[in-house]
């Protein structure tokens, strides 16, 4: 249930991404930027709030595990999981340097809703791509899928090298947007299952970072190749060229012992009380 929740989660996040950048383009256009970053602002004061202040957020605690070592709790400097956490910089480059294309085309074409439709598409796939993909039940084991997404993922962008126009450039990009959501719920389910128990929330946070810093790092390159049409266009594909190549020289230390195939997860022991 957690790894079909885990895929709803990020596909469901494709519903903001497509209303997003249609509304910023939207308000920009109608009024001006600095309108649209203000509502931008508040929009994200008023969600975090909301998230903050939320029952399960406030009742939420951490489960503490009896004989866990507090030491290795604390310890998320596990070779395979940083290796995963450097390949998903990769996933975040190929989104931020998506979003500064966008804008370029938009320029190019003389279109400005085309800088919101871009992303929107983009979001549109993911959130589709969840629906299908936390359905289904899996044979094939979770690093197994990781790689094979991430591979799909990298193809998706590959069409955009022969500069494609408006129409053509919407429609190809939702094919990598409906691979992200399984690329990120995959690198959730690896990352419950290499990380010490009780440490998941934690560990979490520095996957969403990850993420983070790669869409920052690929939105401020692309924007220094944004007068370059095909190099702006070739920035997605480069980075998940990147997450690809890590992911396939890491794939034996992302298999830990015992891993299921299933998306099932570790549970901890718990002593069961005999029966008379």
């Amino acid at each position: 249930m957690r790894h079909a929740a885990l895929a709803l989660d990020t596909g469901t996040q494709g519903l903001l991404y497509i209303v997003r950048p249609l509304l910023v383009a939207a308000v920009a256009s109608s009024y001006s930027p600095a309108v649209a970053l203000a509502v931008t602002a508040a929009l994200g004061l008023a969600g975090t709030a909301a998230v903050a202040l939320a029952p399960p957020s406030r009742r939420w605690r951490p489960e503490r595990f009896e004989g866990q070592d507090a030491n290795q709790a604390h310890q998320l400097a596990i070779p395979a999981v940083l290796l995963l956490f450097v390949s998903l910089t990769g996933i975040g480059f190929a989104i931020g340097a998506m979003n500064v294309w966008s804008i370029a085309m938009a320029e190019h074409h003389h279109q400005d809703m085309l800088s919101g439709i871009i992303p929107a598409a983009f979001s549109t796939g993911s959130f589709v791509g969840g629906l299908i993909y936390g359905r289904r039940t899996w044979s094939s084991t979770i690093t197994r899928r990781l790689i094979i997404s991430t591979a799909a993922f990298l193809a998706g962008w590959l069409p955009l090298l022969t500069r494609p126009g408006p129409f053509a450039a919407t429609a190809a990009v939702a094919v990598p947007g409906a691979f992200l959501t399984v690329v990120v719920a995959c690198a959730y389910v690896s990352t419950d299952a290499l990380i010490p128990a009780g440490r998941t929330s934690q560990a979490y946070a520095w996957l969403i970072l990850s993420i983070g810093v790669g869409q920052s790092a690929g939105t401020a390159l692309a924007g220094r190749f944004a007068e370059q049409p095909l190099a702006s266009a070739a920035l997605p594909a480069a980075g998940a060229a990147f997450a690809f190549a890590v992911l396939l020289a890491a794939h034996r230390q992302l298999r830990p012992a015992g891993q299921l195939p299933r998306g099932q997860h570790r549970r901890p022991l718990r002593r069961r009380r005999k029966t008379p």
